[in-house]
């Protein structure tokens, strides 16, 4: 009973946009304002200016003097998945475990969310919407030396009767290795400050404003999307169809709703699929071995970059850091820069009356348990120029789409706190008879409520896919 009043609840503030403090139009004015407030300098250097950071002396990594935050390491990697068996790069080590967190309070009986306005220094437009506190274990022990982050206390001391979510999820598995970071929610009934650049919004009110080109930043996406609603009886998600006009009047948000909802009308039971992705955890092979930095084959380590030797892929580039409303307001890092932006895409189709997705299984360098689910589409436009569209199942497909199509098309950015300006387009796009049910050999139909039942066990579902499915909205 208490789980299911908490999904409720979840439910409510995701149908609800009645917010007694801001509407959406005020929410897009205050980040404006955020943005204008706070003077921000981010500058490229070389790696011999880099305070702080230095080569190792045997060539091993890139890594912090203290030895916290994160290094860059080498690896050479092993796999009987896909065309490539062998290849080494640079990857993000950085094994510490961080808070993804919000606070959550009810107002007026609906639950709402405490989103701070940050600034990340790989951020496309300086400010965006992020959780309310967004710290590695480095930041919140304060090896900076600098100010601990707003309302860690809270999460520090909350009580278990006060946590709503807590998970383990995985970050890029191209360009971490075996990264996790704490989804945490909690509730408070006491009265906290507000901080000027912290802000109460609906998950409704989250969800509309991802609608937009890089304002609700990737760690809030991630958190958004493990929230639980619950499995509900198909008469009872009727009646919110019915009782709700933004609902009634939108076809799509119907049937995302149903499919988020309704557990018993699904092509494949969960047993099939653990089935189908232990199978391939079984026969598909990772072999990740640790090789210096400097001696990776295919890469380049220069002055200002290490870069890949036909430019491909990413690079790994210096930076110094200026931003005034952070715990350190001055300091210089290491950020991951893409060479170009990618596409990430769910196809969606209803069966049986209700609205499934085409999952695929991916492998990646860094991810903690071989496989994970992925979009349906999941790949860097240099790759698909370069191999061609029909190379990659379904891409041409996205691309293709009409607007009668598209659920939802808009630009995102990845993680800024490690990324350099990168973002990629996220769609959803619903499927006719054109797409048949039969699927290639790595990919599954599930619905909604079965990704967030899966959402719920660690290393199943992939950050991309988790990004993609925060942005499902029930609302106009």
């Amino acid at each position: 009973m208490k789980e299911q009043n908490l999904n409720l609840k979840f439910i409510k503030s995701a149908l609800s946009v009645n917010n007694p403090f801001n509407d959406i139009t005020q929410v897009r004015e205050w980040v404006k304002e955020q943005n204008s407030k706070v003077s921000v300098n981010i500058k490229r250097i070389t790696f011999d200016q880099l305070e702080q950071w230095h080569f190792s002396e045997n060539g091993a990594n890139l890594q912090h003097d203290s030895g916290k935050f994160f290094s860059i390491d080498g690896i050479k990697v092993h796999t009987n998945w896909g065309g490539v068996s062998e290849w080494e790069q640079p990857i993000i080590n950085q094994p510490e475990i961080g808070y993804l967190g919000f606070v959550t309070k009810e107002f007026d009986g609906v639950l709402h969310f405490l989103l701070q306005a940050k600034i990340e220094p790989g951020n496309v437009n300086n400010v965006q919407l992020s959780p309310t506190l967004q710290a590695t274990k480095s930041n919140y022990t304060q090896v900076h030396k600098g100010k601990a982050p707003a309302y860690l206390d809270l999460f520090v001391n909350a009580r278990p009767e006060q946590v709503l979510l807590d998970q383990l999820q995985s970050e890029q598995g191209a360009r971490f290795l075996k990264k996790r970071n704490r989804n945490i929610v909690i509730k408070v009934d006491h009265d906290i400050p507000l901080y000027d650049n912290f802000i109460w919004l609906t998950l409704a009110q989250i969800k509309l404003l991802m609608v937009e080109d890089n304002l609700v930043n990737m760690d809030t996406r991630t958190v958004i999307s493990g929230i639980p609603f619950g499995d509900l009886e198909e008469d009872i998600v009727d009646f919110y169809n019915d009782t709700n006009p933004s609902i009634k009047e939108n076809r799509i948000a119907s049937k995302l709703l149903k499919s988020t909802l309704v557990q018993d009308k699904a092509l494949h039971t969960s047993d099939d699929i653990i089935s189908f992705i232990t199978k391939q955890k079984s026969f598909f092979e990772l072999h990740v071995e640790r090789v210096p930095l400097s001696s990776i084959s295919d890469w380049k380590i220069e002055a200002d970059s290490i870069r890949h030797v036909d430019d491909k892929y990413f690079k790994v580039i210096a930076t110094k850091v200026e931003i005034e409303n952070r715990e350190v307001v001055s300091w210089c890092q290491p950020m991951v820069e893409p060479a170009q932006e990618g596409i990430c895409a769910f196809v969606c189709k209803e069966i049986d009356g209700m609205l499934h997705f085409a999952v695929q299984t991916k492998l990646e360098a860094g991810n903690f348990d071989i496989i994970e689910f992925a979009p349906t589409v999941q790949c860097l436009t240099g790759n698909y120029r370069t191999s061609g569209i029909e190379s990659l199942p379904f891409l041409a497909y996205v691309l293709d789409a009409k607007p009668d199509q598209i659920i939802f098309d808009t630009i995102q950015s990845e993680e800024g706190g490690r990324f350099y300006k990168e973002q990629n387009r996220n769609m959803l796009v619903l499927a006719g008879d054109d797409v048949e049910l039969q699927l290639p050999e790595n990919y599954i139909w599930m619905t909604l409520n079965q990704l967030q039942t899966f959402i719920k066990f660690n290393n199943y579902v992939n950050i991309q896919a988790r990004s993609l499915i925060a942005a499902v909205s029930f609302m106009n």
